[in-house]
């Protein structure tokens, strides 16, 4: 799964975690519904906005009954369906099929490959049309999109010669604004379109930045075109553009009205600031974000989302037998929960196919890839970073806001001037 938005159930508390799960399983399910088991590959964070925007446009919003999965941990579910999980599929499959498109282009690793290019580009041409079809079947025009992102190396070109970075962005942009202004028809809610449209269209300009400020290293590394480095745009320009484009994503979801606003709320306004944030932090040092693992000295505390957390030694002190020395820093949840399970060990301790294959089911179904910072690879044993940045902005309330009846929402459990 790919995108910019990694919320979890511990930044999402209570039932909004429920609920974002509810509208990430329906997307997954109707993508294998209407396009076939491979089509779940394209189930992305981001595009289950689109599902949350029409639930949340709704009086009631309808779900289904969902048997045992691996990531709920192989508990059954209640899952998001209709229209919304519908249109969430078709905006996945179409940008699945642009970033193998684009990794076609750029011959990126395994895509340089000519057997692998001729399978790829076939999934990327059968997931576009299909699209097409799924959007066209909820009275929204994939091919507009689909032509808009077709441009998308024309304004590359644009940018470049014009050093504007944002000329860069406007097919994604556009691509955006029309699925989120689209949820409001769906909805049965047409005065939200504008306001919807503005949101989507700055959503997608922060999310082709941000993509390509974490591709940057690599893109140079591989001669391969990236918009910031194209365009001679100081990383500290590409940061007040983003954070520029998150505070105009809140303001447009205040001119909104929804019935209740509050996942929508926590992934538009918190989750977005918080990627942002991760991304930019990311960028700025070599080491994780500040406030992360090895970061900070032992016994020191720092803001965690239910309290401060205290860093403290991962414990298991001695030198096993097999050679391998625990690292003292074990990672932690971004909530306190001190996650230990699989061990750290430095040397990283590699392991085979089967058992690093158990141990990936294991912290994909207790949620540490996205929480603990760090942990280790399951195949690899190194270290890698979470996805979560708990620089939460207004004192963690994990976006819980107000919303009701014909109302816009507002955050009354903080301080961030929402509503």
């Amino acid at each position: 799964m790919f995108g910019i938005l990694r919320p979890c159930r511990h930044s999402l508390p209570g039932d909004l975690a429920a609920s974002w799960m509810s509208h990430l399983c329906g997307l997954c399910l109707a993508l294998r519904d209407g396009h076939g088991q491979l089509a779940r590959a394209a189930t992305n964070y981001d595009g289950l906005v689109v599902s949350a925007l029409t639930a949340a446009q709704q009086p009631a919003a309808a779900t289904r009954a969902a048997g045992p999965c691996p990531l709920r941990g192989m508990r059954r579910a209640d899952v998001a369906e209709g229209p919304g999980a519908r249109l969430a599929a078709a905006v996945s499959l179409l940008l699945a099929a642009a970033k193998i498109g684009d990794h076609i282009d750029d011959g990126d690793g395994v895509y340089a490959r000519r057997p692998v290019r001729v399978l790829a580009r076939g999934v990327a041409e059968r997931w576009e049309r299909a699209a097409h079809s799924g959007g066209g079947e909820l009275g929204f025009d994939g091919g507009v999109l689909v032509a808009a992102l077709d441009g998308q190396q024309e304004a590359e070109a644009a940018a470049e010669r014009d050093a504007d970075l944002l000329a860069a962005t406007r097919p994604t942009e556009f691509a955006t604004g029309e699925a989120f202004a689209h949820t409001a028809v769906l909805a049965g809610c047409r005065d939200n379109r504008e306001p919807l449209r503005e949101a989507g269209r700055l959503f997608g300009r922060i999310a082709h930045l941000l993509d390509a400020v974490e591709d940057r290293e690599a893109d140079r590394a591989a001669g391969a075109w990236n918009p910031v480095t194209a365009t001679g745009t100081p990383l500290a320009e590409v940061h007040r553009l983003c954070g520029d484009a998150a505070a105009g994503v809140e303001l447009a979801l205040r001119d909104a009205r929804f019935r209740d606003g509050r996942l929508v709320h926590a992934l538009l306004v918190h989750e977005l600031r918080r990627s942002v944030s991760r991304v930019f932090s990311a960028a700025g040092r070599p080491g994780p974000p500040p406030g992360h693992g090895s970061g900070r000295e032992q016994g020191e505390t720092y803001p965690g989302l239910f309290g401060p957390v205290e860093v403290s030694d991962g414990g298991g002190g001695g030198r096993p037998d097999n050679g391998y020395r625990p690292s003292p820093d074990q990672g932690g949840c971004c909530c306190n929960c001190r996650c230990e399970t699989p061990r750290i060990y430095e040397p990283p301790k590699k392991r085979g196919l089967l058992a690093g294959g158990c141990v990936a089911l294991w912290m994909c179904c207790t949620c540490q890839q996205c929480c603990r910072d760090p942990h280790p690879g399951p195949w690899s044993g190194k270290r890698r970073d979470g996805w979560c940045d708990c620089d939460c902005d207004c004192g963690g309330c994990g976006g819980r806001s107000g919303g009701g009846d014909g109302d816009g929402g507002g955050c009354d459990c903080c301080d961030c001037d929402c509503g």
